[in-house]
């Protein structure tokens, strides 16, 4: 936990990069949950915001957001960002994913983005997550697709596997592609308990209009990880890095603009009636 709240900053910080890069993903989590104005969602690690505050949108003055992180830091920085784009139909709360403090079936939906992956304990969470929402109500779950398949990820692994050397993560420990796999996630969300679950790849862009420099600038302070990483470095090797990381991305900033092809994949489940 004390990884994310050292890194909450960096994520308010690039909060509005991170919201375009992501709104392709925004999107589809919404069409598979079947979102839509006037329900009640709530989402678990919602971090600085999104995806609750796109989904506030789409549900409106008649529906509302419960937007979760286990880090105040990030709490804080969701409301900060409700604020500033007047948004009334959305509610904040600080728990962890596998101890929600909400009644059972209070919910017509329940998403998590990019979340999962690292929750200590998922079975549980995702046994939460299906308790708080009404039966027949959808359970949508997008992770990142296999490391080597995504770009945005491997550009900058590569490059400090050649300055600090990498243990691998441990099966099942949380990761970022800890469900990397297809029916990994999809088992686990059977076995807490969930009906009709389906998972589909979604490939798409993470784009947005910034230069190689500030990708670089937002993956290194945004990940707890790379800055520990970066920390065992000289500055000159830390200098090193961050010009073969740039060199190595290079073609996926055209008109030195992030373009980057993704794949990821989506699973959700259902309540039982």
């Amino acid at each position: 936990m004390r990884m994310w709240r050292e890194s909450a900053p960096y994520w308010e910080k690039h909060a509005p990069t991170i919201r375009v890069m992501f709104a392709p993903l925004t999107r589809a989590l919404i069409e598979e949950a079947g979102i839509r104005a006037g329900q009640s969602v709530l989402d678990v690690a919602g971090g600085p915001g999104e995806p609750s505050l796109t989904i506030a949108e789409v549900v409106g003055p008649s529906g509302s957001v419960m937007c979760t992180d286990a880090v105040a830091e990030m709490v804080r920085a969701a409301e900060s960002e409700a604020r500033r784009r007047r948004l009334r139909n959305a509610e904040f709360r600080q728990c962890a994913a596998d101890s929600l403090p909400f009644a059972s079936d209070s919910f017509d939906a329940a998403v998590s983005r990019l979340g999962v992956m690292f929750f200590p304990d998922p079975h549980a969470a995702l046994g939460e997550m299906l308790r708080v929402i009404r039966p027949g109500g959808a359970l949508t779950l997008a992770v990142w697709h296999r490391s080597d398949l995504n770009p945005f990820a491997y550009v900058v692994s590569e490059v400090v596997a050649r300055y600090v050397e990498t243990t691998p993560a441990l099966p099942g420990a949380p990761d970022a592609f800890r469900f990397a796999e297809f029916g990994t996630l999809a088992h686990v969300l059977a076995a807490a308990g969930a009906v009709g679950v389906r998972e589909r790849l979604l490939k798409f862009r993470i784009e947005a209009p910034i230069s190689a420099a500030e990708f670089w600038a937002m993956r290194s302070e945004t990940s707890d990880t790379l800055r520990e990483k970066l920390s065992r470095l000289t500055a000159a090797e830390r200098l090193r890095v961050a010009q073969e990381v740039q060199e190595a991305a290079r073609a996926f900033f055209p008109n030195d603009q992030m373009s980057f092809p993704a794949q990821m994949l989506i699973v959700t489940g259902h309540k039982s009636n």
